[in-house]
């Protein structure tokens, strides 16, 4: 509860100060934005080393092989970050870039769950 408010309070206080710059200095409320997003995650991060630790744990318990694991891990990862630098672009007004975010981050999903598509044709073809 207390890391929401953390995270929607610099939220706030950079989109209020944001707007007031915007017409201004659009330049330096585009730093603010990514400003406010690097602190947000900085505070995020510490939850997430919480979250893989218990995650981690069920994988060592349930004698799962984290290679099954991992390419679900990084397409998260890959989505949280694709999400936000599209945000981002799309605040500084640089639409094609946007999109260039988020076709990239998609390319990587794909990529990253290469192994765990081999995995499976490998367990079909053992079926034969």
């Amino acid at each position: 509860m207390e890391l929401i408010v953390k995270v929607t309070a610099v939220c706030l206080v950079g989109a209020l100060l944001a707007v007031l710059l915007k017409k201004s200095n659009p330049e330096l409320a585009l730093l603010l934005a990514l400003a406010a997003c690097v602190i947000v995650l900085a505070v995020v991060i510490k939850g997430l080393e919480d979250i893989f630790a218990f995650l981690d744990e069920i994988v060592t318990w349930g004698g799962l092989s984290t290679d099954i694991f991992s390419p679900l891990w990084k397409t998260v990862g890959i989505a949280l970050i694709t999400r936000v630098g599209t945000e981002l672009c799309k605040d500084a007004g640089e639409n094609a870039m946007a999109s260039l975010v988020e076709m990239t981050g998609a390319f990587g999903a794909v990529l990253v769950a290469i192994p765990l598509f081999q995995a499976v044709w490998e367990m079909l073809r053992s079926l034969i």
